[in-house]
């Protein structure tokens, strides 16, 4: 026996299955490192929304600061004014409107204690105010910084996206690649297994033809001997015994096998659905088969095994197109449907669309019937 060798598409396919999954860890890579830079963003423009917060109650405060300065220079001049219009603190510092000298003395001192002491009060609402004229300035700086890491954030996490999407293009691509080469992988296994069956095909009806031919040459030798032993035996002519005949060939299926081929064929590119037979929506390998028979007109149950017991047994070099092809015991695995040439059309399995391949006499081929 010669060692089989590797299909040449072997190499390329387990390289770019390779590749697809580099990339698909870089995609994951990249997708943690969008979710951590997404985090940093929140964290930032919360950062940005306090202290936007905390300058908008600082300018709170020096305005009603602001509004104190400005209401007490205002209570100063109209002391001043009534100092000299209401015989305020100048009548009172003049002794010529002195009652005494003592009293002058007083109101001398009071007015210095009281005019002192609206002058502390507003140095010290002037030295508030540059307080918070300090503190709104520095929450300001800290509001820029946080600002400016929030947009750095925002820019790292575009790059990121624009990254990850450049590495699910990528991804496509060798996806593409790797279907290409499955799809010339099985194009050649289809045409391989497709000759394989035609030859297979070829021998069953020579090798029919043969024995047909050998029962005929049997027959008349045996007609021969019979007649020499009657004319030896001075008797009549005893005719030879008759064969048995050979069992009668299924009923062509005609029109209607063709009918059901065309409509299968109308379903390729459907995608396979566990229990489904709607066409150009979804289709299971017994649904495939018993709604092309149905556009037919021939009903058959939505169960492999159930249409391979209402099928009449076909020789496979009999088979014509829309024969039955069933897998497993009593065809309860599979059932797929010729269409001649050596190949056949089917609903394979999950994630596979309708489509045509070559015949496939193994994997638990159970026998041909016709509906």
């Amino acid at each position: 026996m010669l060692p089989l060798a590797r299909p040449a598409g072997a190499d390329q396919l387990s390289d770019a299955k390779a590749k697809a999954a580099e990339i698909q860890q870089e995609i994951q890579s990249t997708g943690q490192r969008i979710d951590a830079l997404g985090q940093k963003y929140d964290a930032a423009t919360a950062q940005v929304n306090s202290l936007n917060q905390q300058i908008t109650a600082t300018k709170s405060k020096i305005a009603a600061d602001s509004a104190m300065v400005a209401r007490d220079k205002t209570t100063l001049r109209k002391a001043a004014i009534n100092a000299y219009v209401s015989q305020g603190s100048v009548a009172t510092s003049n002794p010529l409107f002195a009652n005494s000298q003592h009293t002058l003395a007083e109101q001398q001192t009071y007015n210095q204690v009281a005019e002192g002491d609206i002058n502390v009060a507003v140095d010290q609402l002037h030295a508030a105010q540059a307080s918070l004229s300090q503190q709104q300035a520095s929450l300001q700086g800290q509001e820029q910084q946080a600002a400016s890491d929030a947009a750095a954030a925002q820019q790292a996490q575009q790059q990121a996206q624009s990254q990850e999407t450049q590495q699910n293009a990528a991804l496509g691509q060798v996806q593409g690649q790797i279907a290409t080469i499955i799809q010339q992988q099985q194009a050649a296994a289809a045409a391989a297994a497709a000759q394989a069956a035609e030859a297979k095909i070829a021998a069953a009806q020579q090798a029919q033809r043969a024995a047909a031919q050998a029962a005929a040459t049997a027959q008349a030798q045996a007609g021969t001997s019979g007649n020499a032993s009657s004319v030896a035996s001075g008797g009549g002519t005893t005719p030879p015994a008759a064969a048995a005949p050979p069992p009668p060939p299924p009923p062509s299926s005609g029109g209607a096998g063709s009918a059901a081929v065309a409509a299968a064929e109308s379903q390729l590119g459907v995608p396979y659905s566990w229990g489904a037979e709607s066409p150009g929506v979804g289709f299971d390998c017994s649904g495939l088969t018993a709604w092309a028979w149905g556009q037919a007109g021939v009903s058959l149950p939505h169960y492999s095994g159930a249409q391979m017991a209402d099928s009449t047994p076909v020789p496979i070099s009999d088979l014509e197109p829309g024969d039955l092809l069933f897998y497993g015991p009593g065809g309860s695995d599979h059932v797929a449907m010729y269409i001649g040439g050596g190949q056949m059309i089917e609903a394979p399995y999950t994630g596979a669309v309708v489509w045509v391949t070559g015949l496939r006499l193994g994997d638990g081929f159970a026998g041909a019937g016709r509906p």
